[in-house]
């Protein structure tokens, strides 16, 4: 009766061994036990040994139910695992797609779908994501608070900014030249740091000269030979707007040259000080070269400096020099302060000189040096402030 009994045992496990899959075995006796279920063994009979040999007593059943079913028939000492859990994920084929919770992660059926680990948590959402991205946006781009002067403020700017934007140095330089009390404020010497002006409408000098705090510019320009001094051509010649059409701010010249002359030529936007620099109540002087043929005679430089008549009146040089001499050509050097047109070709054809080359070198302290033909150069503050200085701004 004990054999009976193991085979009803056996009888089955070899139930549960068909339902993976496997090749069902007949009953070997004995009626099959109510409590016994078909489908997944129960949770005390699930087994996970690798060990080769089957159960207590070495039943070839027991082997089979642990692996057979896994590997589909495969010989002892192969990877095994639960019977029925194996087959019901290799649905009892070999080699098939491998889902349930027996494998270490999860493995969709279909190839290159998502793979999750048992331990890795699940993917957050597209919609938390931005709220996240968002709180961080509004956490460092706070508006900026404005907050309310203190009792006592003054208006304006520092001093040492205003002169720092001005082109006059860094700001510890500008300050330095405060300590060195080389700067003054309409018409006093300031002493100490941190006092506020307006840069509109304080007058301030350094070492006496005008310092332009205003969104002023100012250029000189060496005019060659052919163009005509004004800003716009109608008929289409060279002129001198043609050297700054990049500028944003509108420019004009001070004075004129003929077309023919070249030299030094000024450009700004600053209105007043462009009337008060051709205003003759200034003076301001210019300086000329002048080629001309010789001989000359020795009270040439007095016949100019007492006048010379002109159609339009008297015309008289501050100042007259032979520069050099090479046989009959002469290049001589006039400076006065009249802006006539064609004053010095008019002052030394009336003398019986005509000139065949004409260059101006200086208008009032700004001189032309060596700068090229047809370059345009930006004013340094301190020209500006020497200019300023000569017609009294």
């Amino acid at each position: 009766m004990r054999s009976s009994g193991r085979n009803n045992r056996d009888s089955g496990r070899g139930d549960h061994r068909g339902a993976g899959g496997g090749t069902p075995r007949p009953k070997a006796g004995g009626k099959r036990d109510d409590k016994q279920r078909s489908g997944r063994p129960r949770p005390e009979e699930r087994r996970y040994d690798v060990g080769g040999s089957g159960g207590p007593g070495g039943s070839p059943d027991r082997k089979d139910e642990r692996g057979g079913a896994t590997s589909g028939g495969s010989k002892s000492g192969g990877p095994k695992s639960g019977g029925a859990r194996g087959a019901a994920a290799r649905g009892g084929a070999k080699g098939g797609p491998r889902t349930g919770a027996a494998s270490k992660g999860s493995r969709p059926g279909a190839k290159g779908g998502p793979q999750r680990g048992r331990g890795q948590a699940p993917a957050r959402p597209r919609e938390y994501d931005a709220q996240v991205e968002e709180r961080n946006r509004a956490r460092h781009d706070k508006p900026q608070v404005k907050t309310p002067k203190t009792l006592g403020d003054q208006e304006g700017e520092r001093l040492q900014k205003v002169l720092a934007r001005a082109g006059m140095g860094s700001r510890r330089a500008c300050e330095e030249l405060i300590e060195q009390a080389r700067v003054e404020v309409n018409g006093q010497i300031v002493m100490e740091q941190g006092v506020r002006v307006d840069p509109e409408k304080d007058e301030i000098k350094v070492d006496g000269l005008t310092v332009a705090t205003q969104s002023y510019l100012f250029f000189a320009l060496n005019k060659p030979a052919g163009v005509v001094s004004t800003m716009e051509d109608p008929d289409g010649r060279q002129c001198l707007g043609d050297y700054v059409t990049n500028r944003e701010t509108r420019l004009f010249h001070v004075g004129r040259l003929d077309t023919e002359t070249e030299g030094i030529i000024l450009l700004t936007n600053h209105g007043e000080l462009a009337h008060r620099l051709t205003h003759p109540r200034y003076g301001v002087k210019k300086t000329y070269l002048a080629a001309i043929q010789g001989p000359l005679p020795r009270d040439l430089g007095k016949q100019l400096k007492d006048g010379i008549q002109l159609e339009d009146g008297y015309a008289r040089a501050d100042h007259f020099r032979v520069v050099e001499n090479t046989g009959k050509n002469y290049l001589v050097e006039v400076t006065l302060h009249e802006g006539r047109k064609h004053i010095v070709r008019r002052m030394l054809s009336e003398a019986g000189f005509p000139v065949d080359k004409l260059v101006r070198t200086s208008f009032g302290p700004i001189a032309l040096g060596d700068q090229k033909s047809g370059w345009l150069r930006r004013m340094t503050n301190t020209e500006v402030g020497m200019l300023m200085r000569e017609v009294e701004l």
